[in-house]
């Protein structure tokens, strides 16, 4: 079978599992982020041991999942609020859980190496330390985005008319929306520089990739991210969708790059060959990586502000 044709298959079979998911939201969204987060910090620490490191993978995954469960705090809030009544237990804030979660992570990080005595205890470090932040913290940010969408998190006031029902959908049609712009953008990027790619993008890291290409992603992003906004997105103005839009077609079209860049640091074609066609988590997410963070801050403070 040929790689696009097992590319295509995988589509078909993971694309309806993940936009039922989204749709979903709640315990199901986040176990599939914290899930897909972890397997692509895995494979960026199996990255890391091609360049001569030994990353602290079990606690660096588990940190990863306490960041990333710092996104969902409110939901667990409101189930803890459910069981206990009125006998409230005062808890962290997100920005308190956050910075907790990497403190504590930091100093186990830092006493489990201090007895660890295997290679470079710098180099160690700053590769554990470094995946959490770059792939769970940045994975986190998009259980964030859709955790949005809940009456604790959301501004009601500004749509009055606007049942809490319709609301959480919206977040399963904004994270899905991310999904497809981000999507769009590759595909097109990917064919047109292709067909008609004659100036290197950036050939020391990503030999194929054309400015021609990264011109029409670019495009095609904010055209698709402006589909988005009149198909299912009716919260959102017209150039809050252009921004999105521009997010992606700009900074989705980077995060390819850096991954590119690790990759090529450790001399291998893909992450991990865990899905056909595809390659691996950290492949197949690269982009999103650096786009949810700031569509979820372009969200929080400025859209909902």
């Amino acid at each position: 079978m040929s790689n696009l044709a097992k590319r295509v298959l995988t589509a078909v079979v993971a694309i309806p599992v993940i936009l039922v998911i989204c749709n979903a939201g709640g315990i199901y969204f986040f176990a599939f982020v914290a899930i897909a987060s972890a397997v692509a910090l895995y494979e960026f620490y199996r990255l890391t041991k091609a360049k001569g490191a030994q990353p602290l993978v079990a606690l660096g995954i588990l940190s990863g999942f306490f960041v990333n469960l710092s996104f969902y705090r409110s939901r667990i809030l409101s189930h803890l609020d459910s069981l206990l009544g009125d006998s409230a237990i005062p808890f962290p804030s997100q920005a308190q859980f956050l910075l907790i979660t990497l403190l504590v992570s930091v100093f186990a990080m830092g006493l489990v190496e201090l007895f660890r005595n295997k290679g470079s205890a710098i180099l160690n470090l700053s590769t554990t330390i470094f995946g959490v932040l770059y792939i769970s913290l940045f994975f986190g940010t998009f259980i964030g985005i859709r955790e949005l969408f809940t009456p604790m998190d959301f501004p009601m006031l500004q749509y009055n008319q606007t049942s809490v029902e319709e609301v959480y959908q919206w977040g399963g049609y904004t994270v899905i929306s991310v999904l497809a712009v981000i999507w769009i953008c590759d595909t097109a990027a990917f064919h047109v520089g292709k067909a008609w790619g004659k100036h290197k993008l950036f050939p020391r890291v990503s030999p194929n990739k054309s400015w021609e290409g990264a011109v029409f992603g670019f495009l095609f992003a904010v055209t698709s991210a402006v589909a988005a906004k009149y198909a299912v997105l009716g919260y959102m103005p017209l150039g809050s969708a252009v921004v999105i839009g521009i997010i992606v077609g700009v900074v989705g079209q980077l995060g390819d790059l850096v991954e590119s860049l690790i990759k090529r640091d450790a001399n291998v074609k893909d992450s991990s060959s865990l899905i056909p066609g595809h390659g691996g988590a950290f492949d197949r997410f690269d982009s999103l990586l650096l786009v949810s963070p700031l569509v979820y801050l372009y969200l929080d403070f400025v859209l909902f502000a």
